[in-house]
């Protein structure tokens, strides 16, 4: 999918709520590179408090927490998940989600859309932030 435009998306006023009231955060391709932007970012969330769950292939602790495999193998709630991956694989992404029935919020980085993922999310009741990124909103309040 290239530079398809969001047509699931909440609007600024909801972005701050959302950042105000997740705690937990699992972020979904968060690499163990700290050149890379999912580190950076997670570290930005780390300092603002939030609770950061690395979901990753390979690795025991990124950034001082346990790594899991997938989204399913997180034994404990979470609020929300922050994706840094291809738009193909949201789909796959928002049916863990729905799975676990407990993500409130299913947000895509910047540049990043799956308008039929993000459908489904808010279908199931998620919240969906699509092509923002976290950091530059925690940044911007």
């Amino acid at each position: 999918m290239e530079c398809e435009f969001p047509t699931v998306n909440s609007d600024n006023k909801e972005i701050l709520e959302i950042l105000d009231s997740v705690k937990t955060i699992a972020v979904i391709g968060l690499s163990p590179d700290e050149s890379k932007d999912s580190n950076k970012v997670a570290k930005v969330l780390q300092k603002h408090g939030y609770k950061v769950v690395p979901v990753y292939p390979k690795g025991e602790t990124i950034l001082g927490e346990k790594v899991y495999r997938s989204l399913a193998e997180i034994p404990f709630e979470v609020d929300m998940v922050d994706i840094f991956r291809k738009p193909d694989a949201f789909g796959a992404i928002a049916d863990a989600c729905i799975e676990r029935g407990d993500v409130k919020v299913f947000w895509t980085q910047l540049g990043l859309v799956n308008n039929e993922a993000a459908a489904k999310a808010e279908k199931a009741g998620m919240k969906v932030v699509q092509s923002h990124c976290t950091k530059i909103e925690l940044e911007n309040r």
